[in-house]
């Protein structure tokens, strides 16, 4: 779907725990999360530090979608 979607001219941004697999499904702009049952956030966590946490995974994403990109790139 990720292939298709930027075949039509749409940047996106795979946001995954498993990096790996967004390069074998052919990702180009792959934002690494925290954990499976979790990818975005942590449950161990304040209500401030989840904010911020997810906030900067967001940002991260925003980012990578500005990024011209040749060849497959995660964005740490």
């Amino acid at each position: 779907m990720v292939k298709e979607i930027e075949r039509a001219g749409l940047p996106i941004v795979h946001m995954c725990t498993v990096t790996p697999i967004s390069m074998t499904v052919g990702a180009n702009r792959i934002v690494p999360t925290i954990a499976i049952p979790h990818p975005l956030g942590n449950p161990k966590l304040t209500m401030a530090e989840e904010k911020v946490l997810r906030r900067g995974l967001v940002e991260k994403a925003l980012k990578a979608l500005e990024t011209e990109v040749e060849d497959q790139t995660i964005f740490e």
